[in-house]
């Protein structure tokens, strides 16, 4: 990864860290297919899957238009794939692992019905605030313990830590994530950014949080991940 474009990412990030869309004409860009997919309405004797998608401003789609988010992106390109996905955007604007976790049961218990799925998207903003990385763990561990005793399926998205807050630090929180995810039997994507962070051209001019084209990048590089995640449909 290039640190230099990561760590000016991080330091922008302390300004400030929910969505739905005829067959396309062929050579269609995926973003338009995707979009078109989710316009026309997938068999009813396609099971629904619910994904809540938990986590800060980059799953809440800050700086975008309606229907432009991770969450509602995510949902459009796997109805694509016909997998009948209705994703629901609890992303939080600043939140905090611990915020993530204080909000989970909330988030659970408001549902009519256990999700198939859980996406846990927490952890850039523990990085702007250098929290240690032993509560960050700590917050993610609860979020998980949470989940498992619920037999909650997990995609757990990961971040790396910026070269400027040391190499101990970078070590301590980068290793989180993976060792977490196999823990916990959680599915992973190690870095949620990877798509776009050395990429100013699908960035806000903040540097951090992706444009549309970004947020379609980030959908193109996990949508195998959060498939793959997904428990087995029965009809």
């Amino acid at each position: 990864m290039r640190h230099g474009a990561w760590t000016i990412a991080a330091a922008a990030l302390l300004a400030g860290c929910v969505d739905d869309p005829a067959p396309p004409p062929p050579g269609a860009a995926p973003e338009t297919q995707a979009a078109a997919a989710a316009a026309d309405p997938l068999p009813v004797m396609v099971p629904e899957l619910r994904i809540p998608a938990v986590g800060d401003s980059l799953c809440a789609g800050y700086g975008l238009e309606e229907g432009e988010s991770y969450p509602a992106r995510l949902e459009a390109a796997l109805r694509a794939r016909g997998i009948n996905a209705r994703i629901a955007n609890a992303g939080v604007s600043g939140d905090t692992t611990a915020a993530g976790r204080q909000r989970l049961s909330f988030v659970l218990d408001g549902l009519a019905q256990s999700p198939e799925l859980v996406i846990v998207e927490l952890g850039g903003n523990d990085l702007l605030r250098a929290i240690p990385p032993a509560e960050t763990r700590a917050n993610l561990e609860a979020i998980l313990e949470e989940l498992q005793q619920r037999e909650i399926p997990v995609l757990l998205m990961g971040m790396r830590a910026p070269p400027n807050l040391g190499p101990a630090f970078v070590q301590e929180f980068d290793a989180l994530y993976p060792a977490l995810a196999e823990r916990y039997d959680a599915a992973l994507v190690p870095f949620f950014l990877e798509a776009v962070y050395a990429r100013p051209d699908l960035n806000q001019p903040d540097r951090v949080h992706p444009t549309a084209e970004g947020i379609e990048a980030l959908v193109a590089a996990t949508l195998d991940e959060v498939t793959e995640a997904l428990p087995p449909v029965t009809s």
